[in-house]
């Protein structure tokens, strides 16, 4: 791993079609990601990052970038965000601002219909807006 430096520049930006969309598109990116199939389990690769009036559809490893944690951030998670910002945006959920290249093939994604989300376990390896408390191992909120 190496320490990838990031910046809103290469983030992928977005605009919402309603203001109330947020809540949306943050429930449907939890049902798109990575799937392991025999534990039926999906790990959610986007998140909705809003920031100083902008939006932006970014990979948890950008996140991880941001945080100037290291990360190993490739194009191909580059081509599944894009990907994903790309079916978001054909839903009629949200307008991307930027460039969607590279995009990775949809066979690289799985998504999980909103009537079968209660049959998988939903992942997420990053989470805005909380930390790991590392005395006790529980996560907690933070403020921004």
């Amino acid at each position: 791993m190496e320490n990838v430096k990031w910046s809103r520049e290469n983030m992928l930006e977005i605009t919402l079609k309603q203001p109330d969309d947020f809540l949306k598109v943050r429930e449907t990116l939890s049902r798109i990601g990575v799937a392991s199939r025999k534990e039926k389990k999906l790990y959610q690769s986007c998140h909705i990052l809003h920031k100083q009036g902008k939006y932006y559809i970014v990979h948890f490893k950008e996140l991880f970038a941001l945080d100037g944690k290291e990360t190993n951030l490739s194009e191909n998670d580059i081509g599944r965000r894009n990907r994903i910002a790309s079916l978001l945006s054909d839903w009629g959920l949200v307008s991307v601002v930027g460039n969607t290249e590279p995009i990775a093939p949809l066979s690289q994604i799985k998504i999980i219909a909103f009537k079968e989300k209660n049959d998988w376990i939903l992942e997420t390896k990053y989470n805005i807006g909380k930390s790991k408390d590392s005395s006790d191992g529980n996560t907690k909120s933070t403020t921004t």
